[in-house]
């Protein structure tokens, strides 16, 4: 029995790190038995935390909303993650929540160890945020609700309004949150066409989970997918570029804001490695005079038209630089 609350912290730490754990997993984590797992989840019962029994063959125990926020248990590391994290919430993305996101850091403040208070102190102090554009106010409420049916893999409804101020009603089966900037979006596998989506949380309103499980069978890459929506689709010049180089390389050269890389298949004649990257403009001139300052060979597949223009722009450039001796004298001042 002294072991006791011990092993109740341990066991409410376990039911927060995770929607679902059957009983015997439960008891292999804690080292004791399935019986003693039944008993400690009534003495949480008995404490006001509200762990359900979810039926079925994969059921097992979850921890529902109760009416009290339960004591979270963080290590060291996710100690540090959580006041980081708050304290870039504080950047006005999602509106409301100033005053409760300096509050919560207040509390975290007060009782994390000095080491800690340290480390996060530094991170804050050394950081400025420089947005090319003020955040677009992102309801709470709907971020919440969101980053829940993610987690639980619960399809969720919700109202969506396009750029263009078309209005919808969605349910979708949503898979991961990706911050782009100061934007939030919502990646998910749309029950109306069945594709997979991007939507702009600040679009989005009146969410709810439906309370309708789901399983999802290879999904996508989901910053990948905000990359295409956002750096290739809104442009009138989209582009496919080859380049001699690896993903890795390719990705210090042009980040995943401008252009969506993909390994190429097959490989260069030689086996080296190639990259495919997709990039949109704004048009073939601006795109001709960024691609010409890439230091490395650039291959352009599509349009024929950003190729021809490449092309021109690269011939005018050695009509302009003859070999030494060659051309104009020396300039004289």
């Amino acid at each position: 029995m002294a072991e006791t609350p011990g092993r109740l912290l341990t066991l409410l730490s376990l039911l927060q790190s995770r929607p679902v754990w059957t009983g015997a997993e439960l008891a292999g984590r804690l080292e004791i038995t399935t019986r003693t797992v039944r008993r400690d989840v009534d003495r949480l019962r008995r404490l006001g935390y509200p762990v359900n029994a979810v039926p079925g063959p994969a059921g097992g125990y979850e921890l529902g909303v109760g009416g009290a926020m339960p004591p979270l248990l963080l290590d060291d590391n996710e100690a540090v993650a959580v006041a980081v994290g708050l304290r870039a919430a504080a950047d006005g993305s999602v509106t409301g929540l100033e005053d409760a996101t300096m509050s919560a850091l207040a509390k975290l403040d007060q009782v994390l160890p000095r080491h800690l208070a340290g480390q996060v102190a530094d991170i804050a102090t050394s950081t400025v945020q420089l947005w090319a554009r003020d955040p677009e106010g992102v309801d709470p409420s709907v971020l919440v609700t969101a980053a829940r049916a993610c987690r639980r893999a619960e399809r969720l409804r919700f109202s969506y309004t396009t750029h263009a101020g078309v209005a919808s009603q969605r349910l979708v089966a949503p898979y991961r949150l990706v911050r782009s900037g100061p934007r939030w979006y919502l990646v998910a596998l749309d029950a109306g066409p069945g594709d997979w989506r991007t939507f702009r949380v600040d679009r989005m309103a009146a969410a709810v989970c439906t309370g309708e499980r789901f399983r999802l069978v290879d999904p996508p890459d989901p910053a990948a997918l905000v990359a295409r929506g956002t750096a290739v689709a809104p442009y009138p010049v989209q582009a496919t570029l080859r380049i001699p180089l690896p993903p890795s390389r390719v990705a210090e050269l042009i980040p995943r804001t401008v252009g969506v890389a993909t390994p190429a298949t097959p490989a260069g004649p030689a086996g080296e490695d190639v990259t495919l990257v997709e990039m949109g403009g704004g048009d073939v001139a601006s795109m001709v005079r960024w691609l010409a300052g890439l230091p490395c060979a650039v291959e352009v597949l599509a349009p024929a038209e950003l190729r021809e223009a490449l092309r021109r722009h690269g011939a005018a450039l050695t009509a302009a630089n003859p070999p030494d001796g060659a051309g104009r004298g020396p300039v004289r001042g």
